[in-house]
């Protein structure tokens, strides 16, 4: 498996939010590997972006968002694990939040790990996708652009149509609209 290169992630996160649609985000564990398409994501800045787990400054787990791109960023909100990949060279922060998959491999144990059966209701939220996934804090700070790593993301397929929205559940939040989704797509969060 070639995971997207550390180029890919060295740019504006609104650039690699768009192109992480259609993707596919991989997870190779003891129990078994699971996968699936991205289709919608969300772009984060630093201080000057008010949602962002950097809007205060570097320090903590947010630090990892002032390194190299392709790095997993990963944090807990309201009991739930949340997935994201740095963007922007070292240096600027950036992150993508990974926010909803249509589940690929595994599907078993997805089932197995959120304890539901509606392959909907497996990826269909931020939340979600890390449970069925079986990402947790343990895979903060991973290099997504190793081959052999336990966590990375495959090109997969480019996507020509998507939609853009404000982001989802911020109190504060940039004039830009930087989550994208595929529309149609029946594993896109519900707002």
């Amino acid at each position: 498996m070639k995971p997207l290169p550390r180029s890919f992630y060295e740019r504006d996160p609104s650039a690699v939010a768009r192109e992480l649609l259609g993707k596919v985000l991989v997870h190779r564990s003891g129990e078994g590997l699971t996968s699936g398409r991205i289709v919608e994501t969300e772009a984060y800045y630093g201080e000057g972006d008010p949602a962002s787990r950097a809007s205060r400054g570097r320090g903590g787990l947010s630090e990892v968002m002032w390194g190299p791109g392709g790095i997993s960023f990963v944090y807990m909100v309201h009991g739930n694990w949340l997935f994201n990949a740095v963007a922007f060279p070292e240096g600027k922060a950036g992150a993508v939040l990974v926010r909803a998959l249509e589940p690929l491999q595994g599907l078993e144990l997805m089932r197995r790990r959120r304890g539901v059966e509606e392959e909907r209701e497996l990826t269909s939220g931020p939340g979600k996708l890390t449970e069925a996934m079986g990402i947790t804090g343990l895979h903060h700070g991973r290099d997504l652009t190793d081959p052999d790593g336990e966590l990375l993301i495959l090109p997969g397929r480019r996507v020509r149509r998507f939609m853009r929205s404000r982001r989802i559940g911020v109190k504060e939040d940039l004039p830009e609209r930087l989550r994208f989704f595929l529309p149609g797509s029946p594993f896109v969060s519900k707002r």
